[in-house]
């Protein structure tokens, strides 16, 4: 394993956390990076806009996995507002620091989360907030969803 990785993205590498798919998810969002081929599926089960259960499949590299896996942990118990908050930054603090040339992986777990959010929000029939909606344009655009 690299000496430029923290313990804890070696941990989430190592022992992921919610690998899976949630059985008959509220919402499920899927993307990809081009450019280096990973791709991540976060599927998540909420009740009174409350995420209750969170699950990852992810094809990519050790950072990749990682940041899938402690996304899942990050948004468990929390409402879709505050969830929405979570940034890639919040992401790479949490697991104690990516080298930067892994960053874009945290960026790819938050545009899954946030896509999983949008797919939530269709299911329900209900309007897709406005800097959701214009960050999946712009994927659909870069072709990553």
């Amino acid at each position: 394993m690299a000496p430029d990785y923290s313990d804890k993205v070696i941990e989430h590498f190592t022992n992921p956390r919610n690998v899976g798919v949630v059985e008959n998810p509220d919402g499920l969002g899927k993307v990809g990076n081009p450019i280096c081929g990973d791709v991540m599926e976060l599927t998540i089960a909420v009740t009174d806009d409350v995420i209750q259960d969170a699950k990852f499949r992810t094809f990519g590299c050790a950072a990749a996995i990682a940041t899938s896996s402690i996304l899942t942990e990050m948004v468990k118990g929390k409402t879709i507002d505050e969830a929405l908050k979570i940034s890639n930054g919040a992401v790479v603090q949490a697991l104690g620091g990516l080298p930067s040339k892994k960053r874009h992986c945290s960026v790819l777990a938050e545009e899954a989360l946030q896509s999983a959010i949008a797919n939530f929000y269709e299911r329900r029939g209900r309007a897709i907030p406005e800097p959701i909606r214009s960050r999946l344009k712009h994927l659909e655009q870069a072709g990553k969803h």
